[in-house]
């Protein structure tokens, strides 16, 4: 868990952002964080039909880390991680195999999430796998 309160503005305050903006401050406090923690970024909002990856990223053992952003003003509801549900992993899965399919041979992969929520960010590794 890591206080993002060191952005001038808090991510998850969506009450004084405009639709869209609260996605994308979310994702720079989480690439600042990945990159800190050694990760090596491969691509952002990456998309196709059907489906789209936040960051994509490689970390310190080569591993391909598909990453999803989320953010939340609390924990209220279920908070940001459990927003990840079956509907969006199938579309974050369906997006990072047609990702692999341009890779010139098979790579390690996980899936990840990152959780803002008040402020606070939390890093969820192998958040779920390639079944769901």
């Amino acid at each position: 868990m890591e206080d993002v309160g060191d952005m001038r503005q808090d991510p998850t305050k969506p009450a004084t952002r405009p639709p869209g903006q609260v996605g994308a401050l979310a994702e720079d406090a989480a690439w600042n964080y990945l990159q800190r923690q050694g990760l090596q970024l491969v691509e952002r909002n990456y998309r196709m039909r059907g489906g789209e990856i936040d960051v994509i990223a490689r970390d310190a053992r080569g591993v391909l880390v598909f990453i999803e952003v989320r953010a939340r003003a609390s924990a209220a509801f279920g908070g940001a991680a459990s927003s990840v549900g079956a509907r969006k992993r199938a579309r974050i899965l369906l997006a990072a195999r047609h990702y692999l399919m341009r890779l010139p041979a098979e790579v390690a992969c996980r899936f990840d999430v990152i959780a803002i929520e008040g402020g606070e960010l939390h890093w969820i590794r192998d958040a779920f796998d390639a079944d769901g």
